[in-house]
Parts: structure tokens; C-alpha cells; sequence
């Protein structure tokens, strides 16, 4: 399984870059600004920012294209082209962007609802995950 996007590790990643602060890079995509981080969430600001940088319109990103995405702010500044390329074409697919999961919920979501609460990231005791995989809705 591929490497999760990581807009927020203590450490940047060479694949799918960081901000120094996950509590500031969250705040980023937290749409409402509830203080509770979703996939949804996540994945509506991938949208976001593939449709910025989707210059011509075409469904697809190329390397060029892809830079804006980076420059768009610190969640993705040092982010990889090939990690988004799955099948490696030279291209980026809005599917492809928007799917990577984001490491922040996979290393914070405890009951495996695909949601970050303020009490799961005090840790605060939570229901016990699922087996089934992080950030799956069942």
C-alpha cells in the first residue's frame, strides 16, 4: 500500500510534504472550522485545489500543472508528482489526487469513523477500531 498523504508530520515527507504543525495544516481543510477533521473534508479541499491547478481543463494534471499545488500552501509544499501518479503516465487524474488518504486521520482517527475530534487528539480513551483498515466508512 502506497504512502499516505501527509500534510501535517512533525517531518516533512518526501512524498506528500508537511507543515511543521499538524494542528495548522489541519486547520487548512477543516471546511467549517469545527475543530473535527474528516475525510470529507480532506478530499473536498484535494478537489479544491485540483480544480485551481487544472489549468486547461482536461481532467488530468501534469508536472507543470502540479507545482500550483504545491505553491498553493504548506499541506502539500513538498509533495512528490509520482506518489499522486499511480500509474506512473506522467499525468495526474482527479481520482488518482483526490483519493490518497491523509496520514493525519490514519495515525489519529480511534474508532475508525474516518473523523478526528479534538478528544481523539488529546487522547483521550475512544471506542476501540474495527478491523477493517483506517479512514473506510462502513
Amino acid at each position: 500500500m502506497a504512502q499516505p498523504v501527509s500534510p501535517d508530520r512533525a517531518q516533512p515527507s518526501p512524498r506528500a510534504g508537511g507543515d511543521r504543525s499538524p494542528a495548522t495544516a489541519a486547520e487548512i481543510w477543516d471546511a467549517n472550522h469545527d475543530g473535527v477533521y474528516t475525510c470529507d473534508e480532506w478530499k473536498a479541499y484535494l478537489g479544491r485545489l485540483f480544480d485551481r491547478a487544472d489549468r486547461n481543463h482536461d481532467g488530468n494534471l501534469t508536472p507543470a500543472e502540479f507545482e500550483s499545488v504545491r505553491r498553493a500552501g504548506s499541506a502539500l509544499a513538498d509533495a512528490d508528482f509520482g506518489y499522486f501518479d499511480e500509474n506512473q503516465d506522467g499525468k495526474i487524474t482527479r481520482r488518482e489526487f483526490v483519493e490518497k488518504p491523509n496520514e493525519f486521520i490514519l495515525q489519529n482517527d480511534k474508532n475508525g469513523d474516518c473523523r478526528v475530534t479534538p478528544e481523539e487528539l488529546k487522547g483521550a480513551p475512544t471506542e476501540q477500531k474495527q478491523p477493517g483498515g483506517r479512514g473506510k466508512r462502513s
